[in-house]
This record gives C-alpha cells, structure tokens and sequence, in this order.
C-alpha cells in the first residue's frame, strides 16, 4: 500500500467520501481543519472535544502530534472507510462502528486504557480505540511495521465489531465466572482467532474490489500476526511460555486464521469454535 502526501487536489472527493461514512465524521473534520484553516488535524480535533474522552479524539495536555501521527491518522480513516464498503456489501445490516484515535490514554464505556493497552474494541460502545503509537512501537520493538500489518490490526478490531453484531462476543462474555480461567481463556483464543479471520476475509474482498494491496503487503500482515501471538510475547517477556494463559493465540495459529480468511474470503469458513483443531 502506497504512502505519500496528502493531495489538496483530493480534498473536496476526499471529504465527501468521509462524510459519507458515519463513522468517519470526526476523522473528515480534522483533515478538512489541517487544509482549511492551517492547524495540525490532531491537534484541531483534540481542541474542539476539550479532551472529553471516548468522543472522537482524545491528545494528552499540550501534546503536539508528530507528522508521522498525521499521516497515520489519514491512514486509518482510509482504511476504516474501505472496511466498511467491504462489510456493507458482506454483511446485511452492517452498522458502521467508529474509530477513536488517542494519545497517551482515553476514556471508554469499557473503562479507562492507556497506550500500554494496545488497540482494542469496545463491544458497549461500538468503538475501535487506537493510540497511533503503537504502530511505531509495532516496527521498533516487535519488527512488524509496513502499512498492510497496520492495516491488520484495524480490520481484526473491525473484526470484533462484527462478532459484536452477531452475537458472538456476548456469549463468550457471559462464560466469564461460569466456566473455569483456563476453559474461559481458550474460548478467548477462538474468539480472537475469529477476529483474525475476519480481518482476512476484509483483505480478499478488498483486494478484489479496490486492489488495494501491493506485493508484500500480504508478507507484512502475517509477520504482524506472528508478533503478536502469545507464545512469542511471553517468551520475549518473560523466557517462558504458559498455553493456559494464552488469550489470543500462538503466533502460528494467528497466522493460520489469517491466511485463511484472505484464501477463502468465505464467512462460513470461520467458525473457530467448531473446529477441531486451531
């Protein structure tokens, strides 16, 4: 997936397509402040919510966004945008969900998270919350940067809104206190396995559709589920690796799902529940 500069040319197109995505108002008020009127979009954005918190975007106190978090920004709305043409056309009923970018921490209905949380998806909101930082933590600490392993880690948390949707996350939810840690956690692992899936199935329509992808891109998606799967981070951790504690996965599994999802693109082929093996 390309990079380069934002055109001014696109501005008008750009901002139409935004505004016709509900949940990428925010993200189109902020580019069309950046051009408009001069500011630095995050910034802008940050000003007009006065840091409220779960509400659009969320920037510690007097934190001046880099150019790399900028660009990230129109990254992300991008590709947000694109899983919604995809799952609009999957998926009947589709409600588009909506994309919290932050700094530092952020306020959910989930609770409160920091940077440290990582990218996560919250089923009592319907929002995907996202501190652009850990894309650059993704590349200097687990070697797994590149534009598609960013874009895998939108389309798996997209991926948790559509097991939301369907009733899905819910269930898994309600074992919690009725099953024991270790039966909960491997329900935890299927349910994420499922995300990643998703996430492909996104990647082989889209392709289909807008050929998005360049060649690589598939590389740098699987590279990013084999770094973050929790048998590499425990080892990196900690020396040693506990499968009863894993809650998403090992790397070869997440890569597995992955890779499945984009071969197949076919929804009934994800269901990581009845399968017997992972």
């Amino acid at each position: 997936m390309g990079g380069g500069g934002f055109n001014p040319l696109l501005l008008g197109p750009l901002v139409k397509i935004l505004f016709s995505k509900t949940g990428l108002i925010i993200v189109g008020i902020f580019i069309v402040g950046s051009m408009v009127l001069g500011y630095n979009p995050l910034s802008l954005i940050g000003g007009m919510l006065g840091g409220g918190g779960g509400q659009g975007l969320t920037t510690e106190t007097n934190y001046t966004p880099t150019a790399e978090e900028d660009e990230l920004a129109r990254f992300a709305a991008t590709i947000l945008a694109d899983t919604e043409d995809v799952w609009n056309e999957q998926l009947e009923g589709y409600r588009e969900p909506t994309l919290v970018l932050f700094t530092g921490s952020v306020s959910s209905a989930c609770g409160s998270a920091s940077s440290a949380t990582g990218p996560f998806y919250c089923p009592a909101d319907e929002k995907l919350y996202i501190d652009l930082s850990f894309f650059e933590e993704m590349e200097t600490r687990l070697s797994a940067g590149g534009d598609f392993a960013y874009a895998y880690v939108i389309a798996h948390e997209v991926g948790h809104h559509i097991q939301k949707i369907m009733g899905i996350t819910d269930e898994v939810h309600n074992l919690r206190g009725k099953v024991s840690e270790k039966e909960y956690n491997q329900n935890s692992v299927k349910l994420e396995l499922q995300a990643d899936f998703l996430a492909g199935v996104w990647a082989n329509h889209s392709q289909k559709s807008a050929a998005m992808m360049e060649r690589g891109d598939l590389d740098e998606a699987l590279n990013a589920a084999n770094a973050i799967g929790d048998d590499r981070l425990q080892r990196q951790s900690s020396g040693r690796v506990v499968p009863d504690s894993f809650t998403h996965g090992t790397s070869a599994q997440r890569m597995k799902w992955f890779k499945k999802g984009f071969d197949t693109g076919d929804l009934r082929q994800g269901d990581t529940f009845s399968a017997p093996d992972l």
